[in-house]
């Protein structure tokens, strides 16, 4: 099996995370595929100065690179992720807008995203919510169970403060390094607990 992972971006603030995720991911072996709705598109644009296809492209020329990243049309529902039979090693949503939540929870499997969404939790596959929104309602909680029990990961945009960040990359980090031991990749330089490095 290739190593795929595939990252779906929605339409919440929190685009540093995706960006993160995915200059790591490029680092190494793998096959990103990689699928933003249209909000996340304009909240990526609006946060980052740039548009998210002309990064990854940017990201792509730059040295180091070993994976191949596929970036794929939301609304294209014949793409291989909106297949279980195209193997992957897992999806993270990163961020996580309460919509895309609610979509995942209920199974309305309207865009690609939310479809390949859909495929990872029926395969039996990682799917890791990185959520953005606070406070939470009853709805958001509700729903927050209801993926958890269907083998879902919830895991909110809440950095850590323990390693002493030095800046908001460094935050990010934090998170992107918590989805990565979730995905069991490995990623020397997680700050974690009880480390002096």
């Amino acid at each position: 099996m290739k190593h795929r992972i595939i990252i779906g971006i929605s339409g919440v603030s929190g685009s540093i995370y995706a960006l993160r995720l995915i200059e790591i991911l490029l680092g190494l072996p793998k096959e990103i595929h990689i699928m933003a709705s249209d909000m996340a598109l304009k909240v990526f644009k609006h946060e980052q100065n740039k548009d998210l296809h002309e990064i990854i492209h940017q990201m792509e020329a730059s040295a180091g690179v070993r994976a191949d990243a596929i970036i794929h049309d939301n609304n294209n529902l014949f793409a291989p992720v909106a297949s279980g039979s195209f193997q992957t090693e897992g999806m993270v949503i990163i961020p996580c807008s309460m919509k895309t939540l609610s979509a995942v929870a209920s199974v309305y499997t309207h865009t690609l995203l939310d479809r390949a969404a859909d495929v990872t939790l029926k395969e039996r596959r990682p799917l890791i919510l990185v959520t953005r929104e606070s406070p939470l309602s009853l709805i958001h909680l509700r729903n927050m169970v209801a993926v958890t029990e269907a083998g879902a990961t919830v895991m909110p945009a809440c950095p850590g403060f323990y390693h002493h960040p030095k800046s908001i990359d460094d935050l990010a980090d934090f998170m992107v390094a918590r989805v990565l031991d979730h995905l069991k990749i490995e990623y020397p330089h997680a700050p974690r607990w009880g480390s002096n490095d």
